[in-house]
């Protein structure tokens, strides 16, 4: 927090500066009351010149803490606002900065809560706590300043209740506190998550009769977090209501009326002397009250600037200095090895070449390596050991705009922008021309479809209409054939079409095959069939390489997992 607000001292240090200057005024109502007061208490004849005097000065403090104060608040809300336009542009080019992959490791709702809620809570430490810790501080100093000149012992009374309501501040940030606001913090992350998630996919579960499922895990999101919360709630209630009860005007009062009342019935204090107490011992307690509030924030600001900083410290991939341009898109993948944790390896001593004008099919089974494979080659990560050679060069040192230029690829979790369909068919191509992004949409059978759009190609997908997800995997392929790249990449690419578009899309890519480079994780037998070599993953490793028919006949795993599609598609056929 401080190196952010490092180039903005100067702001800072004016809000400071006007809040103390406002809280000082802000006394001088109270101080002109109880000074009024002593004057008309006191025997013998009135001075109404100095009566005047003290209404004026009451009057004038009175102003004074309007203006200064209503300054800092300005001043501090837009600083607030400068602060919270750093942080989402700092985290805007970290987040265009970080590996692909990255994202897939991460859930959507607990990053939208850090670009969006935890950016936002800076709000009251910038704008609001300065002000309230200076009141906390400032107006406390003064006002015992001056009920220290008139009676030591009642100014002593007088701090009973703030000694109390401080007392109780070390409980709040007991280890056990701590933890349950981090949890509470944690819960709040899940049921973000939840609803992102139950929100994007109740279109889907509610057509495949999954509704009671999801409407399931979405209770138990929202019941953990209700659990969370009162755990949270019963550690900290009894804190919170001992420092209110101490902090309370009426217990205040009490306080000093019975601690007055005993001094003046002795004799040792005049009755004309209680009456600061009466005024100036509420404004003791009303700051403490607020410093508590701003503990709160200051405590929210620095969890949520935690997690800000966890995104920022995210190492982006790091671009070469000369960057190399590939000659070629013959791809080679030498003795990679890669782990997204340091102790698991997920892919261990991969050798493989895709040759360009050939299709290679990678099969496994679920958890195997599969995709993680097909993402280095479009360096969504860098391998822990070994390299990816695109064109003779290893991806490292080709630079990202020369190798999104080579490479393109379709993944099975599509993201379409809320853009025209026809902008996010082009988006690899920006100027390309409305016959090029409709050549690009019947090859991947999506251009029918698109004229049934409200606006046809001019649709703004989530606000004209929506798409399921295999018409989404279809503007994908588009957006993947338009782009014309020399290698692609497609990961579990159809896996919500249908068998005419399956088909159409194998179409499309044999017809534009030429001598591309083609990698393609595989589930049907008929990608399998069509591919010119096919690489069985197992355990992160290859267990098994060659043409179809090769590995048919050395009926090995690849042959395995033939036979069992087989029968699944022959026992589909037989259920209809």
């Amino acid at each position: 927090m401080t190196r952010l607000l490092r180039p903005h001292l100067r702001s800072f240090a004016a809000v400071m500066i006007l809040q103390v200057v406002g809280a000082v005024a802000g006394l001088a109502p109270l101080l002109a009351v109880v000074e009024l007061g002593r004057t008309l208490l006191s025997p013998g004849p009135i001075d109404h010149g100095h009566v005047w005097t003290v209404v004026i000065a009451g009057a004038a403090g009175f102003f004074v803490r309007l203006l200064f104060t209503a300054a800092s608040s300005g001043i501090g809300h837009v600083l607030d606002g400068q602060v919270q336009l750093t942080f989402r542009r700092q985290l805007a080019a970290r987040l265009g900065r970080v590996p692909i992959g990255w994202f897939s490791r991460r859930r959507t709702g607990e990053l939208a809560k850090v670009v969006g809620e935890d950016v936002s809570a800076v709000h009251p430490f910038i704008a609001h706590t300065p002000g309230e810790l200076v009141a906390a501080f400032v107006v406390p100093l003064v006002s015992l300043i001056y009920l220290f000149t008139v009676d030591w012992r009642l100014t002593l009374i007088t701090l009973i209740p703030v000694v109390l309501a401080v007392a109780l501040v070390p409980l709040m940030m007991t280890p056990a506190r701590l933890r349950e606001q981090e949890e509470f913090d944690a819960a709040m992350g899940r049921i973000a998550n939840s609803v992102v998630e139950f929100v994007q996919g109740i279109s889907v579960v509610k057509a495949f009769g999954g509704s009671e499922r999801a409407h399931r895990r979405f209770r138990t999101a929202v019941d953990d977090f209700a659990g969370t919360f009162l755990r949270w709630v019963r550690g900290i209630s009894p804190i919170a209501a001992g420092m209110q009860l101490a902090l309370s005007p009426p217990f205040v009062l009490l306080v000093v009326l019975i601690g007055g009342a005993t001094l003046i019935t002795n004799g040792s204090l005049a009755a004309a002397d209680l009456l600061p107490f009466l005024l100036l011992g509420l404004g003791l307690t009303a700051p403490v009250a607020a410093l508590g509030h701003g503990f709160d924030d200051m405590q929210a600001a620095r969890r949520a600037v935690g997690r800000i900083r966890d995104v920022l410290g995210v190492q982006p991939l790091p671009e070469p200095a000369h960057p190399v341009a590939p000659q070629g898109h013959r791809v080679e993948l030498r003795d990679v090895r890669f782990g997204y944790e340091a102790d698991h390896e997920v892919l261990r001593g991969i050798d493989l070449v895709l040759e360009p004008g050939t299709v290679t099919a990678i099969v496994g089974p679920s958890g195997s390596g599969k995709s993680t494979l097909v993402q280095l080659l479009p360096r969504f990560f860098d391998p822990t050991h070994g390299s990816v050679v695109l064109g003779g060069v290893d991806l490292r040192e080709v630079g990202s705009r020369e190798l999104y230029r080579t490479v393109s690829f379709v993944f099975q979790d599509v993201r379409l922008l809320r853009a025209s369909v026809a902008d996010n068919i082009a988006l690899a191509v920006p100027h390309a021309d409305r016959d090029d992004v409709v050549r690009a949409a019947r090859l991947a059978n999506i251009h029918d479809r698109i004229l049934e759009l409200p606006r046809g190609y001019d649709t703004v997908i989530g606000e004209d209409a929506g798409l399921s997800g295999g018409e989404a995997q279809r503007i994908s392929l588009a957006r993947a054939l338009l782009a014309a790249t020399p290698v692609l990449v497609l990961d579990e690419a159809t896996s919500f079409a249908d068998p005419q578009t399956e088909q159409a899309a194998r179409r499309a890519l044999a017809t534009l095959g030429g001598d591309r480079t083609i990698l393609v994780i595989a589930h049907r037998l008929e990608t399998v069939a069509d591919a010119d070599n096919v690489v069985v993953l197992e355990n992160g490793a290859i267990v098994e390489r060659g043409r179809p028919a090769e590995l048919l006949a050395q009926d090995g795993k690849f042959a395995a997992f033939w036979r069992s599609h087989r029968s699944a598609i022959t026992q589909g056929d037989e259920s209809r």
